[in-house]
């Protein structure tokens, strides 16, 4: 962290707020984008798809490289039967958080990508995504 050196990133996280920095150096590193309209929804739930995408992303930081070949993301995740509900830009994303061994269902069969993601359930990934990049 580099307290007081946030940008204006995004038009709904403010200075003064607790988290500014953290999200102006996400935005700087590529992790977080925010939405079409420019906005984050600091007070917004993030979905599991959402948090998967941040991951990979973050993946790619710590150097956990992890690569799909052709048709191979579909394979990975043909055996949840919710996935064909992940929405499209998130689809490669959760391929490659699974592949890495990162996520897993909620179930066997269930990798419910639009159910809101738990504090718990980050804890997890990122202990992983840490352990997995050889940093823990």
């Amino acid at each position: 962290m580099r307290p007081g050196t946030g940008k204006d990133t995004l038009t709904d996280v403010m200075m003064g707020s607790w988290y500014y920095d953290a999200v102006s150096i996400a935005c700087e590193y590529g992790i977080i984008y925010g939405y079409e309209d420019g906005k984050l929804g600091p007070d917004d739930s993030i979905t599991r798809e959402q948090a998967m995408a941040i991951i990979a992303r973050a993946m790619e930081i710590t150097g956990l490289k992890v690569e799909l070949a052709d048709g191979e993301a579909d394979r990975l995740l043909g055996g949840f039967t919710d996935a064909g509900s992940a929405a499209e830009y998130a689809k490669a994303n959760i391929a490659a958080c699974v592949k890495a061994g990162i996520v897993s269902g909620r179930s066997e069969k269930l990798i419910a990508p639009k159910d809101n993601i738990t504090r718990a359930e980050v804890a997890v990934i990122v202990q992983k995504l840490l352990r997995n990049s050889k940093l823990i």
